[in-house]
């Protein structure tokens, strides 16, 4: 989970952070349902409006680029299985599209599901993206 900059924490105050990290969490927990703003809104005991600005201004980032990116992020991890389809995975993090989904995935991050899935699957090529050159050089003397 990415850290948040105290910053943020001092532009809110303690107890409406303390709040809108509880909405946080309920978005994180709910992440693979359909979330309504009213609902996250009230995890915060505020009206939505208010609450996405304060959301954005606390956390750096909106509650629907929040909840994207830790649906993108699961599916990522989904993907790199072969148990599930593309579809399988797009409804199992919550999406209710497979246009969309594919759409915003290759958008985010520059490949298809599909793609990613062929490249990120494969170990010998998900070595060669995260190991530096220099690591595999030594594990294989």
């Amino acid at each position: 989970m990415r850290s948040v900059p105290r910053v943020y924490r001092l532009a809110v105050g303690y107890e409406l952070f303390r709040d809108l990290t509880r909405a946080r969490e309920f978005i994180r927990d709910h992440c693979a349902e359909r979330i309504m703003l009213e609902q996250a809104a009230a995890e915060a005991f505020l009206s939505p409006f208010h609450f996405q600005r304060t959301f954005s201004a606390a956390f750096g980032e909106s509650p629907h680029e929040y909840l994207t990116r830790l649906r993108l992020d699961r599916a990522k991890l989904l993907l790199r299985q072969q148990s599930l389809t593309v579809s399988d995975v797009c409804l199992e993090v919550g999406f209710q599209s497979l246009g969309s989904f594919s759409t915003l995935f290759s958008r985010l991050e520059g490949c298809s599901p599909k793609e990613f899935r062929r490249v990120y699957s494969t170990p010998d090529l998900w070595t060669l993206k995260v190991a530096p050159a220099c690591l595999l050089r030594f594990s294989s003397v």
